[in-house]
């Protein structure tokens, strides 16, 4: 338990030390004549590029398969290169599938943005943001197979095969959506609708308890007793679990 704690404790400080670090300039960069600063940001520019190509090509992958499923082969055929140039650009595979879960990510926030009109009560707002979520989720789900096999990893794994700009972009992408649920949740406390203690240990409950969820929806069915314990395996709807959602999200601040 100390030994995982430890590591968490170092991924937190090297995400926070990265971010510390894109806000400060580049020396090297800063101090260079004009034609070589001009080359230096120009080759960036292009593997920025290339870096984005194949994050696209493996979400494409993602989806297609609808589950976190692509072989580095796959990905660089779809782009049009070979594997050497994939692990130029990427630490490592879970680096890879990292920076696509923060693509997801980005994305949900948009959704999540969308729906989100501060001017309504907090429960309509809580419901069409979860409601939201659980959209987002079933329509993608390759998405609810990153975010939770991220989840899965200790500290020390990700450490090791994640770089600091990728912990950055995943972090930064996760606590967008999780600030915008807590905000709510602030909201609806303040104005006597929920009874919320800790908005953002709620919010955490709510992320993760939605992916737990949604991921039984994709399963398409749950195990039950049919009697006498005997099991019994019987088919769900994705349009029951995502209304389960929305009102375990209310019930939850209300509590």
């Amino acid at each position: 338990m100390r030994h995982n704690f430890e590591c968490n404790s170092k991924l937190h400080t090297r995400v926070h030390e990265s971010m510390l670090l894109t806000m400060t300039s580049d020396p090297v960069v800063a101090h260079a004549t004009p034609p070589a600063r001009s080359r230096r940001t120009g080759a960036a520019a292009r593997r920025r590029e290339r870096q984005r190509e194949i994050v696209e090509a493996t979400r494409a992958l993602f989806d297609a398969r609808e589950m976190r499923d692509a072989n580095i082969d796959d990905i660089a055929r779809a782009v049009g290169v070979n594997r050497a140039i994939i692990y130029r650009h990427f630490a490592s595979k879970d680096e890879l599938f990292a920076l696509t879960l923060a693509e997801y990510l980005e994305e949900l926030d948009q959704r999540l943005a969308g729906v989100d009109d501060a001017a309504r009560p907090a429960p309509e707002r809580l419901a069409a943001v979860a409601g939201a979520y659980a959209d987002f989720c079933l329509q993608y789900p390759a998405f609810l197979d990153c975010a939770l096999a991220l989840l899965r990893q200790p500290g020390e794994y990700l450490l090791a095969e994640l770089s600091e700009a990728a912990l950055q972009r995943v972090g930064r992408f996760m606590v967008a959506s999780l600030a915008r649920i807590a905000d709510v949740l602030r909201a609806g406390t303040e104005a006597g609708h929920f009874a919320v203690e800790d908005a953002d240990v709620t919010a955490n409950m709510i992320y993760l308890q939605t992916l737990g969820a949604l991921h039984i929806a994709r399963s398409g069915f749950i195990v039950r007793d049919a009697g006498h314990g005997v099991p019994e395996v019987a088919p769900v709807d994705s349009d029951q679990f995502r209304g389960l959602v929305v009102r375990t999200c209310l019930a939850a601040a209300r509590a």
